[in-house]
């Protein structure tokens, strides 16, 4: 007689129950998951592993990417520094010429730090005390001007140089000069040229800060550089052909094949296709330069067959595009491979029994039986593999870096140039994470149209179908 109880329950009459089923039983009858502190202990260093090396690199990708950030300016706070090269970029930006020149003239004060400097350079102590009792709190334009007062005096030097020399200390220049504070340029920039505006003044302590300032300028750079659309155009091509045909397409090809192959046989092949993933990528970055360039392999085989020789890595755009898609692609499809043929190891053959009983070929038993079986894996490895790819740059800079011109440059690479190998020594951090960042959110879009495209709400739907 079988226990109707039991059944509604969803517990087999026959199999005896552990303490906890019922709980489970009916935590899964409400709908809800059964959550144990036991498990969530366990989990928290993974949680705290994927906090500290994927949530907070990502965030604080974010948060540079809306700075100027560089080399020059440190991460820490600058200082107001006006230079030379400072007056030539406001010249260069429409500042007018005589503004530049107000700013790198010197203006003479005479005050108690001005005589504390003239009595350290070893001024004559009369001559100061002339300067203090006629002239203190004067202000004169240029050292003319001052000079002239100073001939007046009567404890002045002799001699034109000597005087010259006692002058000099009195002058103030604000040129090369470090300011730790806004307000101590402010007061700088009034004492030599007090018929600046407002804006000019603003226009000068901007473009003389040395330090890193929030900003969206570096998203406004990508947008309006011409070169982003060639960088976006590149990485488009590279991911799309390397996954398509390679991850993919020789992945699933490769794991197929070893599928239908002996045991034996199939395994020393998947092993000769795992050496591309297992090399290290300089060493296998080496072996495709001898195999590639102008005294390599592929030329030396080229010249005996009098065929075009030369450097097949850099020699020519469509060379060049496919060396690196093809030294990438064996990378991938070897990746592709072990999941591809995990999951086919995992179809019950039972399947494909019953299909050559019914007369079925191999590629009818692929088309109806293997591939709607791999959707799961090839989701997996079209997801991983364009994110991957996406951020790939390594093989590209060890084989043609980006030549040649920059017709193999990728988004990854450039961002990696830009931020951390610069050949003009100018590390700019904040574009670089702006470029990084970009990144991110195609890798975020791409995912969600894979998710869509290989239906997975349907995926996850329970069994129509209930054993």
């Amino acid at each position: 007689m079988t226990d109707n109880t039991s059944v509604e329950r969803g517990i087999n009459p026959g199999v005896e129950t552990r303490p906890g089923d019922a709980e489970t039983v009916k935590a899964a009858r409400k709908g809800g998951p059964r959550i144990s502190p036991f498990g969530i202990l366990m989990l928290s260093p993974a949680l705290l592993f994927l906090l500290a090396f994927f949530f907070a690199p990502v965030v604080l990708t974010a948060v540079f990417s809306f700075t100027n950030m560089t080399s020059a300016t440190g991460i820490t706070g600058g200082a107001y520094v006006i230079s030379p090269n400072t007056l030539r970029n406001l010249e260069w930006q429409g500042m007018d010429k005589a503004v530049t020149e107000s700013l790198s003239g010197t203006s003479i004060t005479v005050d108690e730090a001005a005589l504390s400097r003239a009595a350290e350079a070893g001024v004559d102590p009369d001559f100061l005390d002339d300067i203090e009792s006629r002239l203190m709190g004067a202000h004169f334009e240029d050292a003319r001007s001052f000079e002239r007062e100073l001939k007046t005096l009567p404890n002045r030097p002799r001699r034109i140089r000597d005087l010259k020399l006692a002058a000099e200390p009195f002058g103030q220049s604000i040129l090369n000069t470090r300011f730790a504070t806004r307000d101590q340029a402010v007061t700088a920039i009034d004492a030599v040229a007090p018929d600046l505006t407002e804006d000019q003044r603003d226009a000068v302590l901007t473009q003389s800060y040395t330090g890193w300032v929030w900003t969206t300028d570096n998203f406004r750079r990508l947008a309006t550089t011409p070169a982003t659309g060639r960088l976006l155009t590149n990485t488009a091509l590279y991911v799309g052909l390397t996954l398509s045909i390679f991850n993919v397409g020789l992945g699933l090809f490769l794991a197929i094949a070893i599928f239908y192959m002996p045991k034996a046989s199939g395994s020393v092949f998947s092993v000769l296709w795992l050496l591309p993933r297992i090399t290290p990528v300089v060493l296998y970055a080496v072996m495709w330069r001898w195999f590639t360039w102008d005294d390599g392999f592929l030329a030396t085989i080229a010249a005996h067959l009098g065929l075009p020789s030369f450097n097949y890595m850099k020699g020519s755009v469509p060379t060049a595009w496919a060396t690196i898609i093809t030294l990438n692609g064996f990378i991938g499809a070897s990746f592709g491979m072990i999941l591809f043929s995990g999951a086919l190891r995992a179809i019950p053959v039972q399947q494909l029994w019953a299909s050559e009983v019914d007369g079925a070929n191999r590629w009818q038993q692929v088309r109806k039986i293997i591939l709607p079986q791999l959707k799961w894996p090839i989701l997996f490895v079209t997801c991983y593999q364009s994110l991957s790819l996406l951020s790939s740059y390594q093989e590209i800079w060890l084989t043609t870096n980006g030549g040649p011109g920059n017709t193999t440059n990728v988004w990854a690479l450039e961002a990696f140039r830009i931020a951390l190998s610069n050949f003009t020594g100018n590390l700019e951090y904040g574009l670089g994470a702006a470029m990084a960042l970009v990144l991110v959110v195609v890798g975020l879009a791409l995912s969600i149209i894979f998710l869509r495209l290989f239906k997975f709400g349907e995926m996850l739907e329970k069994p129509k179908i209930e054993f």
